[in-house]
């Protein structure tokens, strides 16, 4: 279950030999509704959740228990170490839901969102693949779009407002979003295609 990032290794090889076809990587999980929701759903295809605060990994443990998924792996330590030893093309998704927004302005370069992430992100997607990325943060949301618009690897798949205003089907409600519609912010939901 616990995973420990090697150099190089394909991302696959952290799985029983031969259960999963794709792996995808969660940023940040908090409480681990999302991601355990997205494995079960997805039987064949592992999961990468990254995840330092401790209660948020024990409700994912706890839920893993119960319901006995196999295709999880999870990392306790900063999501960087996981990307920084992926070997290029290793993600068919990344999932970025509601992040720290560092909203202050001399905060803004801790934000996940930067240039040089995007850069490592493009590098260990797959041509494609997905990057799902969501908040509740209208200036961070603005920050997030205008790096990803501006990168060269990554394309919006937006084709209505609706397409960023209202969360697919297939991305279920994490608790925070739950808190953020019910003290009524807005949230943003961008899905990018790997070019």
């Amino acid at each position: 279950m616990a995973l420990t990032p090697q150099q190089g290794l394909d991302p696959r090889e952290y799985f029983e030999q031969g259960s999963v076809s794709d792996v995808w990587l969660e940023v940040g999980f908090g409480a681990g509704e999302h991601l355990a929701w997205q494995a079960q759903a997805h039987p064949g295809v592992g999961i990468i959740g990254a995840e330092p605060y401790v209660a948020g990994m024990a409700k994912l443990l706890s839920r893993i228990a119960d319901t006995n998924l196999r295709n999880i792996r999870l990392y306790t330590e900063d999501v960087r170490d996981v990307i920084a030893a992926a070997p290029d093309a290793s993600f068919g998704r990344l999932f970025i839901l509601f992040p720290d927004p560092w909203p202050k302005t001399r905060h803004h370069k801790r934000r996940f969102i930067q240039l040089e992430m995007l850069n490592e992100l493009a590098r260990v997607m797959r041509k494609g693949a997905e990057l799902r990325f969501a908040t509740d943060d209208a200036a961070y949301l603005a920050f997030a779009l205008e790096r990803f618009c501006a990168h060269p690897a990554f394309r919006w798949m937006a084709e209505s407002s609706a397409d960023w205003r209202v969360r697919p089907l297939d991305w279920p409600q994490t608790r925070y979003e739950a808190k953020a519609l019910e003290a009524g912010r807005q949230c943003g939901y961008l899905r990018y295609t790997r070019l």
